[in-house]
């Protein structure tokens, strides 16, 4: 399947890029592989650099308020200076490495309700920058993610919503400075103890490591709470039979800590997104980012894309 988007970078009668990938499906710790191809305008051109890189939409907590941006995570140089002739085409390759922490965007075909994700081109010329260029990516999940999704959908889990959350969690080795929540209703054997369920990947080259956040709402003289497990799996595990049963002793063990929470006062306020956990405080510690953690208007990637991206399993 191969996305293509002409665009004229820099106006009437300038160079236009057209970045074709070759298959815009991947799988974290995979690649993206394309061409960017050029065609000179009317006049001719000094090109300075051109890259490539992966953006995402990104939720972000500021005092008590939250809002969504785009932020590219990951780049890539495709070429440096060239000269392009006016109505020369040149065709450039490339193989963007995608890191092993990038969420996964889609699940059995489908996309998953909240997640997007692009390829965007830069092009710069005499110190102006297009950013235009966008193409649509989805990323499928590793043969352990699979596993373990597969076991929550077997236990009648049922999936409500996916974001990413700007930040880090505390104890975690992360490279990127967002992690993905994956949002699941509870299963009926489950509805006693949790309400909702949110399961993070924090994928490596070994393997994965798996956090969940189980909520419990309140009563009507009692406080909610949240209760946090956290689990390191080796990629080697993927073929395991009992996936189901190993996902239900997580999920078990991860609730029983409730009254741990309320003897201690541990418990995250409703609507707040920090991870909380016995004897951590608050597990999420801000990220700075990097020269790659640019934010635009939230709305742009989703202008850019054009279209409904489906919903796996949601409401």
């Amino acid at each position: 399947m191969v996305f293509k988007k002409m665009l004229s970078a820099f106006g009437v009668g300038g160079p236009s890029v057209d970045t074709v990938l070759t298959n815009p499906n991947t799988r974290p710790g995979l690649s993206l592989d394309g061409h960017v191809n050029l065609v000179g305008g009317d006049a001719p051109a000094s090109i300075e650099q051109i890259t490539v890189g992966l953006v995402t939409r990104v939720e972000i907590e500021s005092g008590d308020t939250e809002y969504a941006g785009v932020m590219e995570f990951h780049r890539m140089s495709v070429s440096g200076p060239l000269h392009l002739a006016p109505k020369q085409q040149l065709s450039i390759p490339f193989q963007l490495p995608v890191p092993w922490e990038t969420p996964v965007t889609d699940v059995y075909g489908q996309r998953l309700h909240g997640m997007t994700m692009g390829l965007r081109t830069e092009l710069a010329v005499a110190r102006a920058v297009d950013k235009s260029d966008l193409d649509q990516v989805a990323v499928h999940p590793l043969p352990i993610h699979e596993s373990i999704l597969d076991a929550f959908q077997a236990l009648g889990f049922r999936f409500k919503h996916a974001d990413l959350e700007r930040g880090h969690i505390r104890g975690v080795q992360q490279t990127l400075p967002f992690y993905q929540e994956i949002e699941f209703f509870a299963a009926p054997q489950y509805a006693q103890v949790t309400n909702e369920v949110e399961l993070t990947f924090v994928t490596s080259q070994h393997g994965v490591e798996v956090i969940l956040e189980c909520d419990k709402r309140g009563g009507f003289l009692t406080p909610g709470h949240d209760a946090f497990g956290r689990y390191a799996v080796p990629h080697s595990d993927a073929g395991r039979s009992d996936w189901v049963q190993v996902v239900d002793g997580w999920l078990r063990e991860t609730t029983s800590r409730y009254g741990n929470l309320r003897a201690h006062g541990f418990g995250a306020p409703r609507g707040h997104h920090g991870h909380r956990g016995p004897g951590m405080g608050g597990m999420v510690a801000g990220a700075a980012l990097g020269v790659a953690g640019g934010l635009v208007a939230g709305e742009l990637i989703e202008d850019a894309f054009e279209g409904d991206f489906g919903d796996f399993g949601g409401e």
